[in-house]
């Protein structure tokens, strides 16, 4: 048992800090180097961390955590509160719905998704996680986070999916800044090529961005003409979702 407990504890540890890297978690816990890099390379194995993509030295929160994280919030007043005006949006726009949560310092993952009945739709599997800079639910969420936040995210680097990733700094806190006055963000082909989104963000009772709500659908059906549409539809949702969990 206590192997267990020394295992969960680092797990919180990698959670806290990453990405952070074995002398680090050495000093922390004061362990043998060789006892924290057993256990990591376990919970590694078992798929709750992994090594950076950056820096493969360095360990972070994996996987298996994303894909538990959703199933313990199916409970949560969020989960309660989303679910039915997820399925009003979807009967109103037939197009696909997510709701996503901030999950570590730089993603978004899925915890709820409402399909539409089109035979070609987007698809993003409950616990899948997207960078929040290249994303419409992440510009939700990076739009309404502390400038400090934003500051260390673009310190990190803004990595480029494609043509249409906005990896310049200043063209970001242009967007965010957008997001901000209009109320939804847009993602358009930013990420994964060919798939658009509409996103606005659910906030806690002081302000901060809890989550965001959004429709997804694919390119082919994407009209500028609809944004006002959409994204009058996806910031009302937001906020009654918002209300239904804080009333």
């Amino acid at each position: 048992m206590k192997s267990v407990t020394r295992s969960l504890r680092m797990l919180e540890a990698v959670a806290q800090h990453q990405p952070v890297t074995v002398g680090e978690l050495t000093k922390l816990f004061g362990l043998p180097k060789s006892t924290v890099q057993r256990t990591l390379v376990s919970l590694a194995e078992a798929g709750w961390l992994r090594a950076n993509r950056k820096d493969t030295t360095r360990w972070e929160i994996g996987a298996r955590v994303l894909a538990v994280r959703p199933a313990a919030l199916q409970g949560s007043s969020l989960y309660a509160a989303a679910r039915e005006p997820m399925v009003r949006l979807r009967d109103t726009v037939n197009e696909t719905i997510h709701l996503c949560v901030a999950d570590a310092p730089e993603c978004t993952v899925v915890v709820d998704r409402v399909d539409c009945d089109h035979a070609v739709r987007t698809f993003h599997a409950i616990g899948d996680t997207s960078p929040l800079h290249a994303t419409a639910t992440g510009h939700a969420v990076l739009a309404h986070l502390p400038e400090a936040d934003i500051d260390a995210i673009v310190a990190r680097g803004l990595e480029s999916y494609s043509d249409s990733t906005p990896t310049d700094p200043v063209e970001l806190r242009a967007e965010l800044r957008r997001v901000r006055k209009d109320g939804y963000a847009v993602n358009r082909n930013q990420y994964v090529p060919g798939v658009c989104a509409i996103a606005a963000p659910v906030l806690d009772g002081d302000g901060s961005p809890l989550a965001a709500v959004a429709v997804s659908l694919p390119d082919s059906r994407f009209s500028p003409d609809r944004l006002p549409e959409l994204g009058r539809l996806v910031a009302d949702t937001a906020a009654e979702i918002t209300a239904r969990r804080l009333g």
